[in-house]
């Protein structure tokens, strides 16, 4: 009996010392959040330069430093359809000094690598949405077809001829394209290119008929009349072609494609300071000089909450999934 009691002591002081431990680093988390930032800040983009994710890192990095007294540095850490660059801050310390500025093709590598080394929905807390952006379904002003319905027509008539440029293999616009054909049940030949820019280059030269662009990379090609829009992915109308139908409206039930970009942090990341960046991203996001920026870029400021990112990550993540599952779609 008192050997159990003995035993029973040993035990209970062990779960003591491992309580007030564990009390101790949550302390010490918290302390540490209330002083951050104490030094720079890296924003990680799994893109190279140039692109949408690059520049709205790069606009919210210069609004964090001259809000937050601190440096917020975007590193660009592309490859291998943006999983090295996320992969990279999965395993970052979850001090509060690293960040992920990601997009849409976040969503789709669940269903695209069978081997992917990282959880997209475990191993990361979200931040905040900085912006939806639509894709824009567009062709040369002389194809033939003037709206949305033509396309479909001439795809059905002329099976795999109808070429479709994309950013690559799984990259957003791939999959804009696989998703219109499945919807449309038409047979479209996929042609990737190394990049958004590339493939309104193909459009233009006659290279590909066709391309499922985010908006911010065609829109100035729309603008001066080089490039005819047919439709938008959205629900509803983008403000900066409002003559524009949805992809819904011209008949194309349940089309629908989304893209965005917003901020995510290695999972244990402190609540409180995945809470301020959040309500500092919306303040930048609703200030004057970026609202005006994001809306001549054809996208849609948005600057919502944790609770309301991981909401919409997990059912992108899900419907994502299905639908590269439908198209038989897989990357290594």
């Amino acid at each position: 009996m008192v050997a159990r009691t003995r035993n029973h002591c040993i035990i209970h002081s062990a779960l003591c010392v491992a309580l007030v431990a564990l009390g101790v680093s949550a302390l010490s988390r918290e302390a540490n959040a209330q002083k951050w930032p104490e030094r720079n800040v890296r924003i990680v983009t799994p893109f190279g330069t140039g692109g949408g994710t690059d520049i709205f890192a790069r606009i919210l990095a210069q609004r964090f430093s001259e809000r937050l007294g601190q440096q917020f540095i975007v590193e660009n850490r592309p490859g291998a359809g943006s999983t090295i660059g996320t992969e990279y801050v999965a395993r970052a310390p979850a001090d509060g000094y690293t960040f992920l500025m990601t997009s849409a093709s976040f969503s789709f590598s669940p269903g695209l690598y069978p081997k992917l080394r990282f959880d997209p929905i475990e191993d990361f807390v979200r931040v905040s949405q900085a912006v939806s952006v639509p894709h824009v379904i567009v062709v040369l002003p002389s194809f033939p077809a003037k709206n949305l319905q033509d396309f479909v027509r001439i795809a059905r008539e002329r099976p795999g001829e109808v070429l479709y440029a994309s950013a690559g293999p799984g990259s957003a616009m791939h999959l804009a394209g696989a998703l219109f054909g499945i919807l449309t049940k038409t047979t479209i030949t996929h042609v990737p290119y190394k990049s958004g820019g590339a493939t309104t280059t193909a459009v233009m030269s006659g290279e590909a008929t066709t391309a499922f662009n985010t908006l911010e990379t065609a829109l100035a090609l729309i603008q001066a009349k080089r490039l005819r829009a047919l439709a938008v992915s959205t629900r509803e109308r983008s403000p900066a072609l409002p003559d524009v139908p949805t992809a819904i409206e011209s008949g194309i039930k349940g089309y629908e494609v989304i893209g965005w970009f917003g901020l995510m942090a290695p999972k244990g990341t402190p609540r409180a300071i995945v809470e301020q960046l959040s309500r500092e991203t919306a303040a930048a996001m609703q200030s004057p000089n970026i609202r005006d920026l994001t809306l001549k870029q054809g996208a849609r400021p948005i600057g919502n909450s944790p609770a309301e990112f991981e909401r919409f990550v997990r059912s992108e993540v899900v419907r994502w999934t299905e639908i590269i599952r439908q198209a038989g779609i897989k990357l290594e």
